[in-house]
C-alpha cells in the first residue's frame, strides 16, 4: 500500500476509485506501480467483497484517489465483482475499470519467462488457463472504461499510458491517446476509433524519404502537403470535438484514436503528430505514441 496524503478526519470526502484487473501476465503490477508513483493509494489482491469497506476507510482518512488491483484467483471471486460494483454505485462512489490484456502468445512468453503458473492453471495447460481467464473476465472487459493491450508496450510505455489516463486531477474533458500503427502488424485491439490514412501517397516510394520517419520535418511536410491531408485532419478534429462531451457525460474519461498506414513509419506517424498538436491546442490532454515505429 502507498499513500501520498496525510490522513485527516472527513467522512464526506469524495473518493475516485480505479479498479485494475485483466489477464494474468498483462501488466497489472506495472500499472499498479505507475499508480503509486502518481500518488494513488494502492491496494493489491483485495477480495472484491472488501472493496466497499476499503473505500469507506479511504473516505474517513480523506484519501481521494484509491486504486484496487484485482486478479483471478477463483471463479468465486470473479462472481463477487458485480456485487462490488453495485455497492460502490449505491454509495455514490465514482469508480472505473482499467482492463489489461495481451494476446495468447505474449502471455505464454511472459509466463515462461517468469516461470510461474497462472492462478487457474493447476496441473493443466497454460493456454487452457488463459482461455478460462478470458471467459471469466469477458463481462468485466466489456464494461471497462479503458482497455489497454500491453502486448507491444514496454513497461515504460505502459506506465506512460497509465499516467496519461490517471495522472493529475479528474478533468471535465476526455483525455485522448493518439496512436500510429501499421496495418501489416495488425489492428490495435484497444483502440476506440481507427482511421486509415493509406489514401495518402506513401513516402516509402520517395528514395530520399524512405529511411526517415514521420517524426522528421521532411516526411511530415511531404505527408501534410498531400491533397486530402488537411481535410482529413480538419474533419477528424471536428469529429473528436463533437464526440468528447458525450464521452464525458457517459463517464468515459479516455479515448484511444488509432491512425494506420501500411507500416506505421511515415504517414500514420506524421498525421498522428499533427492531430495530437491540434487537439492539444483545443485544450485536450493528449498522449501521442507510435506503436510500430522502428519495426521492419
Amino acid at each position: 500500500m502507498s499513500q501520498s496524503q496525510s490522513p485527516r478526519s472527513s467522512s464526506a470526502t469524495k473518493s475516485r476509485v480505479v479498479v485494475i484487473t485483466g489477464l494474468s501476465g498483462a501488466g497489472r503490477r506495472t500499472a499498479a506501480h505507475a499508480m503509486e508513483d502518481l500518488g494513488w493509494y494502492v491496494v493489491d489482491n483485495l477480495p472484491p467483497s472488501m472493496v466497499p469497506s476499503l473505500v469507506g476507510f479511504a473516505r474517513q482518512q480523506a484519501l481521494t484517489k484509491v486504486c484496487v488491483v484485482l486478479d483471478v484467483r477463483s471463479p468465486r471471486l470473479v462472481e463477487q465483482l458485480p456485487q462490488m460494483f453495485a455497492a460502490l454505485a449505491d454509495a455514490g462512489i465514482d469508480h472505473e475499470v482499467l482492463f489489461l490484456e495481451a494476446t495468447d502468445d505474449v502471455i505464454v512468453k511472459r509466463q515462461e519467462s517468469s516461470r510461474r503458473p497462472l492462478p487457474l492453471q493447476g496441473d493443466g495447460r497454460l493456454l487452457d488457463a488463459i482461455a478460462s481467464e478470458r471467459s471469466m473476465l469477458s463481462a468485466v472487459r466489456a464494461s471497462a472504461g479503458l482497455v489497454i493491450d500491453t502486448g507491444r508496450l514496454t513497461v515504460h510505455q505502459l506506465a506512460s499510458r497509465v499516467a496519461h489516463a490517471y495522472g493529475g486531477d479528474s478533468s471535465a474533458m476526455v483525455r485522448i491517446a493518439v496512436m500510429s500503427f501499421g496495418f501489416k502488424n495488425g489492428l490495435p485491439i484497444d483502440a476506440d476509433l481507427v482511421f486509415d490514412v493509406r489514401f495518402l501517397p506513401n513516402p516509402h516510394w520517395v528514395p530520399e524519404l524512405r529511411p526517415k520517419t514521420g517524426l522528421s520535418q521532411e516526411v511530415s511536410s511531404y505527408v501534410l502537403s498531400q491533397p486530402g491531408a488537411a481535410e482529413f485532419l480538419d474533419q477528424t478534429e471536428a469529429l473528436l470535438v463533437t464526440m468528447a462531451p458525450g464521452y464525458v457525460r457517459e463517464g468515459k474519461r479516455q479515448c484511444t484514436v488509432a491512425i494506420g498506414c501500411t507500416g506505421g513509419k511515415h504517414r500514420s506517424t506524421a498525421i498522428s503528430e499533427a492531430l495530437g498538436a491540434r487537439l492539444t491546442a483545443r485544450g485536450f490532454r493528449v498522449n501521442v505514441t507510435h506503436r510500430d515505429l522502428g519495426l521492419e
